[in-house]
């Protein structure tokens, strides 16, 4: 019959894990780091407002979105619509700043009471109460 339950030195070796993951962050940091420019571009783009080229498809009727540079070598099948733009993106830009000068600090709330509550006294009275009438 087998037998349940743990075993000693059974299982992933403890810190294996965690190396494996350090490991995969430095592959994560180290491409990035690689890309960054072209990113931030993006990003900037992204926050402006982003623009591209649609051309449709004479037989279709289809709109596809193609890169500015290719307009020249388009099919004779497809004509030029226009340059449609997308909206700038404010997600974008708060990040943007956000990583530029920093998240601003959040306002603290100040919450006045009136009165005052002192609840060991009132529990001291409350016991008292009950035990006249017991």
């Amino acid at each position: 019959m087998a037998r349940g339950g743990s075993r000693k030195g059974a299982g992933r070796p403890k810190g294996a894990q965690t190396l494996e993951k350090e490991a995969l962050r430095e592959l994560v940091r180290q491409r990035v780091a690689k890309e960054l420019g072209p990113m931030v571009d993006a990003q900037i783009a992204n926050a402006k407002g982003i623009k591209y080229l649609v051309v449709r498809e004479k037989a279709t009727g289809k709109f596809k979105r193609v890169a500015e540079n290719a307009a020249a070598s388009l099919d004779p099948e497809e004509e030029i619509i226009e340059v449609w733009e997308k909206d700038p993106s404010v997600q974008a830009f708060t990040d943007l700043l956000n990583r530029t000068i920093d998240k601003p600090a959040e306002q603290l709330q100040e919450i006045k009471l009136s009165g005052e509550v002192n609840l060991v006294s009132r529990l001291h009275a409350a016991r008292t109460r009950l035990a006249k009438r017991a």
